[in-house]
């Protein structure tokens, strides 16, 4: 049997995190938002984030691009891949934004004016296009759509107009490409939210077609809700496409991956890696990053971001599997948990470390990116920027 670090090495030379173009700019909150200097202002800006973080992880070679932030037409394309070149990072999912203009008001896909629902199906379309011209193979939307008062919305009808717009995105993916669906159980809807948990996003997912399956977002669940058995039923269901990082105290609060539960995140992976035991599969998965660094700073939360998952990542790397499930046909129940709790609690640093330097890669990169001098010099040139413009907006 492998020992720990070999484990550890193995799991590591698979593991990717995509970053968000959105995650090194100044986002908030729905309450307001705090400026950083150092934040990225334009997608060259997001780029060259993105880029050194990458190089300083090894780990993160796409960048997550958001339709109307980031990209538009044919003009943004060519940026993107002049971009993508010279920062040596790809551009990787593509993120549709249904949700921003002012006719989402009563929703997009699930509105009851048909004409806001083909604005909004056009736009998804044109998203799916733009990913084909960058060669992206994930489109994920996002939903905002539902009602905040009992009676004011049609559910069955919405959900009828919701999936037939999926199925016409659906139609229009090119052959390597997929289509993953969130969910989020509330907020900014509070009564109803067209998509409000993992089994809605489940159904949306079948009825579009073979290429559709659901994105786990961390943030979006209940309190107390067990995230890793949602994962082990959509993997069980070959559904489970992707996972948007963050954490949550109370809802989705976008804060920091594993800062309120680590044990929560090694769980879900945990979940995976015990799937690919059984199964002698790899799970073909994308882990993005979506949280707001509103008070951190940006670029290192990104990195700390990162070295946490790789961390955990490996954690689970380590489960002895076959232990793992003899005790649990033996219902030998403290046995089956400190399976999970042994690995959980090994120091796997050193052996992270070692697996960086073998890359070439600095042993700690957050050490490495502050004495890089990065963020300094990023503060004092979008600074400066920033204060001789009229406005922050």
């Amino acid at each position: 049997m492998p020992s720990p670090a070999e484990l550890v090495h193995q799991a590591l030379d698979t593991f990717q995190i995509e970053l968000p173009s959105w995650g090194f700019a100044d986002t908030g909150t729905r309450f307001g938002k705090f400026l950083q200097d150092s934040a990225a202002t334009t997608i060259s800006e997001k780029f060259a984030d993105a880029g050194q973080v990458h190089a300083l992880t090894g780990i993160c070679p796409t960048i997550a691009l958001h339709v109307l932030w980031d990209l538009s037409g044919e003009d943004g394309v060519d940026e993107v891949r002049a971009l993508s070149a010279k920062y040596e990072i790809r551009p990787g999912s593509i993120n549709p934004n249904v949700f921003q203009d002012q006719e989402y008001k009563h929703g997009s896909l699930a509105n009851e004016r048909p004409e806001i629902r083909e604005k909004a199906l056009r736009h998804i379309l044109h998203s799916v296009q733009l990913a084909q011209a960058l060669r992206s193979r994930d489109v994920t939307p996002w939903f905002a759509d539902g009602s905040n008062y009992p009676g004011t919305a049609n559910i069955r009808r919405r959900k009828q107009w919701l999936a037939d717009g999926l199925k016409k995105v659906h139609g229009a993916l090119g052959a390597q490409q997929r289509l993953l669906i969130e969910y989020k159980p509330f907020e900014p809807a509070f009564y109803h939210t067209d998509v409000a948990d993992w089994g809605m996003a489940f159904l949306l997912a079948k009825a579009a077609g073979p290429k559709a399956s659901v994105l786990v977002d961390t943030g979006h669940h209940y309190q107390a809700q067990n995230i890793e058995q949602i994962v082990a039923w959509l993997l069980s269901e070959d559904m489970l496409g992707g996972f948007h990082f963050n954490d949550r105290r109370y809802a989705d609060d976008d804060l920091t991956l594993a800062s309120i539960d680590p044990y929560q995140i090694f769980r879900i992976f945990a979940e995976i890696s015990h799937w690919e035991w059984e199964t002698q599969r790899k799970a073909d998965l994308a882990y993005m990053v979506d949280q707001s660094h509103n008070l951190k700073i940006k670029m290192e939360a990104m990195v700390q971001t990162v070295m946490t998952a790789q961390q955990l990542f490996a954690k689970a790397a380590i489960i002895n599997h076959e232990a793992l499930e003899a005790a649990r046909m033996k219902h030998a129940l403290i046995d089956a948990e400190n399976c999970l709790k042994d690995a959980f609690e090994t120091d796997v640093r050193p052996m992270v470390e070692e697996w960086r330097r073998s890359k070439g890669l600095p042993t700690n990169p957050l050490t490495a990116l502050r004495l890089s001098g990065y963020i300094e010099n990023a503060a004092r040139e979008r600074g400066g920027r920033k204060k001789g413009a009229a406005s922050y907006a």
